[in-house]
């Protein structure tokens, strides 16, 4: 790019200084804390014992809202072909879910 009278403009770099006042600035505000937490969070599991994940809870066993929200599209797929749902390959995520659950509550299945 060229201004109107030929020279092109001229850009003038930040002095050393200041890009190095940036960069601790940087280290003290973003990782500092990013590493507190995370002492902070092994700190937490240190004490528990057992899976890190809580325990499936009896909802997600009774309601095919959530079995289903947990599958993996191939498994919903999978399922859906199980189920003898026709077209569900071309279905999208959203739609394919929809489909499953008005014929696993007409079922009563899953």
């Amino acid at each position: 790019m060229s201004q109107p009278g030929g020279n092109p403009r001229q850009l003038h770099p930040l002095p050393k200084g200041l890009v190095e006042l940036y960069g601790l600035l940087a280290v003290l505000f973003v990782l500092v804390p990013e590493w507190m937490a995370g002492g902070a969070l092994l700190g937490f599991t240190g004490s528990r014992q057992g899976s890190n994940l809580p325990a499936e809870a009896a909802a997600w066993q009774k309601l095919p809202e959530l079995r289903l929200a947990g599958m993996a599209v191939a498994e919903l797929r999978l399922l859906a072909r199980q189920l003898r749902i026709p077209g569900y390959a071309r279905l999208n995520r959203d739609r394919l879910t929809g489909v499953l659950i008005r014929r696993l509550k007409r079922r009563k299945a899953l």
